[in-house]
């Protein structure tokens, strides 16, 4: 077993054992147990009562943080010309199609989102084996593939983030950086929780959230209790 560093025993002892926290004492913690030379991201691990080989239990969605995710989001736009120019005015890092199909079939991936029209979904299913394990093929349901791109590249930068439940019943995201506020925090961590909250499946049976943890880049875990995530 791998020994703890000064700071990790630091930050461990900051921990009460077998305490369970509220969003709000997790979201102060993380920023007093973040011990590193640089900004590290604040996670969020959501246990589900949920089986997500049966289709009827398959949590997914997309939530917009209202304080952002702290990251600058890289957005390609794949759309025909009589859009590039709003998906650049929206914000978008990479605008075209044909010649970043091109890149992406040698391999080139080097980007957070794709947003993409209904019409071009078409030319992007062939690269569904490089695009699909990263998690960067466009989806209806995501709101990435829509004739309303400005809006879409528009709401990724501001902070909007898909998330789906793991073959484990986990839901992991990134809900901001240990710079921010501890409000700023907390409130992210809520409209994800609340937003999974509403999207309980009806064949899901029993306690719906197990567990809940927050933690930053290379942090201890702070456990949340599950029946106070949405006090002030």
């Amino acid at each position: 077993m791998a020994r703890l560093t000064k700071k990790q025993k630091e930050a461990q002892s900051k921990l009460e054992k077998g305490k369970t926290y509220s969003v709000a004492e997790a979201s102060a913690l993380i920023k007093e147990i973040s011990n590193v030379n640089f900004d590290p991201s604040v996670d969020i691990a959501v246990r589900l009562n949920v089986d997500p080989r049966k289709a009827n239990q398959m949590v997914r969605g997309v939530v917009t943080l209202p304080h952002g995710t702290g990251k600058d989001v890289k957005v390609l736009a794949l759309v025909t010309p009589d859009k590039e120019a709003e998906a650049k005015e929206a914000g978008a890092d990479y605008v075209g199609l044909d010649e970043y199909l091109e890149k992406i079939k040698g391999g080139w991936t080097d980007v957070d989102v794709i947003i993409t029209m209904p019409s071009v979904m078409g030319k992007l299913g062939p690269l569904g084996r490089i695009l699909g394990p990263r998690g960067l093929m466009p989806n209806p349901k995501t709101g990435t593939v829509t004739m309303d791109v400005a809006k879409a590249v528009s709401d990724v930068k501001a902070g909007k983030i898909d998330f789906k439940v793991d073959k484990t019943g986990i839901v992991h995201a990134g809900i901001g950086k240990a710079s921010f506020d501890a409000e700023k925090i907390a409130g992210n961590a809520r409209e994800l929780l609340t937003t999974l909250v509403k999207l309980k499946p009806t064949a899901a049976k029993g306690v719906y959230i197990k567990s809940i943890y927050m933690s930053s880049t290379m942090s201890p875990s702070v456990e949340v209790d599950t029946k106070r995530f949405t006090e002030q």
